[in-house]
């Protein structure tokens, strides 16, 4: 159960209309590594987790993601308010426009739906958690990529602050492997599982 306070976590005031670069950042919203697989990958993870804390960071993570995925949609709704007609068709946006008029749909820039294939729960605590930090700097990358294609302070500002709390995930996420390596049987790790060498294979 979450407690919803009714607020973005990082405010988004955008004042100027940009369909341009509303196809740009709405690839963090359903995108590849955007914060919709974030978040459906780690609340998913969780329930296979064999450490209460590790399964702690995991939603507590997972969580925050729905708030980015959230700040996503305000900065993206706020990038074609009102938008004219004309706009929309010499922006390129026509093609998104046709299908979804100004709503929040979740795909990636290049135009590609979001699906669960984007996102790893493999059961494994030691696969799930290299998959996290894989992806925390994944998203890193598109947040970088983002800051190198937009200008607009009103804009920047937001995208800035989510390129951070990425840092912040990829952290901690290192830091519950580190704890789950300290605490799993060496039988159970599997760079030392003695069941899967050639020997015992062959």
């Amino acid at each position: 159960m979450w407690e919803y306070e009714k607020r973005l976590q990082f405010p988004v005031k955008i004042t100027k209309p940009n369909a341009k670069i509303a196809q740009v950042i709405i690839s963090q919203y359903g995108g590849p590594d955007g914060e919709m697989g974030a978040s459906m990958r780690y609340l998913s993870q969780r329930y296979a987790t064999p450490y209460r804390e590790v399964a702690g960071v995991l939603t507590d993570i997972g969580t925050e993601e729905l708030a980015h995925l959230e700040m996503v949609a305000a900065i993206v709704y706020q990038l074609t308010k009102n938008l004219s007609m004309d706009e929309i068709e010499a922006s390129g946006f026509d093609k998104y426009y046709v299908d979804h008029t100004l709503g929040i749909w979740p795909q990636a820039a290049g135009g590609v739906p979001f699906n669960a294939c984007e996102f790893q729960s493999k059961g494994d605590i030691i696969t799930d958690l290299f998959e996290d930090m894989a992806a925390e700097q994944k998203a890193r990358t598109t947040y970088d990529n983002i800051l190198r294609l937009v200008k607009d302070p009103e804009v920047c500002e937001p995208i800035k602050f989510l390129r951070e709390r990425e840092i912040v995930h990829f952290q901690r996420f290192g830091e519950a492997l580190r704890l789950t390596q300290e605490r799993l049987d060496s039988k159970n790790f599997y760079a030392f599982n003695p069941g899967f060498d050639k020997e015992s294979c062959c």
